[in-house]
């Protein structure tokens, strides 16, 4: 009997705590600016495997621009930067690495929407 393996990528997660804090000590309405970008964050991932199962490549770009500037602005650097890199497969147009790319950008979006939701329950 043959036997199959599952795998179960995991991924580590970085918000950078210094710049969250940064944020909520510069500006008074820094819950609601989080919360938004949270908000929006949630509906650009799966915007994003929408728009690449459609093949809709140039606005994939956009939505992961928009997803990169998002994360980068409240300390989601592994975000920010996988964002980026999916734009690159965009670009190159390799759909193989733009499926496993995009793939990774989701479990680490996921993961760090649970993170710093979970950091938002802290006292800064």
């Amino acid at each position: 009997m043959t036997q199959v393996a599952v795998l179960q990528p995991v991924e580590d997660v970085s918000v950078d705590q210094d710049e969250l804090a940064r944020i909520y000590i510069q500006m008074e309405s820094a819950d609601e600016i989080v919360a938004k970008h949270i908000q929006d964050l949630a509906r650009c991932l799966p915007s994003a495997m929408d728009l690449f199962a459609d093949g809709n490549l140039d606005d994939l770009q956009t939505c992961n621009s928009i997803i990169s500037k998002i994360s980068a602005s409240i300390g989601m650097t592994t975000l920010s930067r996988v964002a980026q890199d999916v734009s690159t497969c965009c670009v190159s147009g390799d759909v193989a690495a733009l499926a496993a790319t995009l793939s990774r950008l989701v479990r680490i979006g996921e993961c760090s929407l649970h993170e710093i939701w979970e950091l938002q329950q802290l006292p800064i």
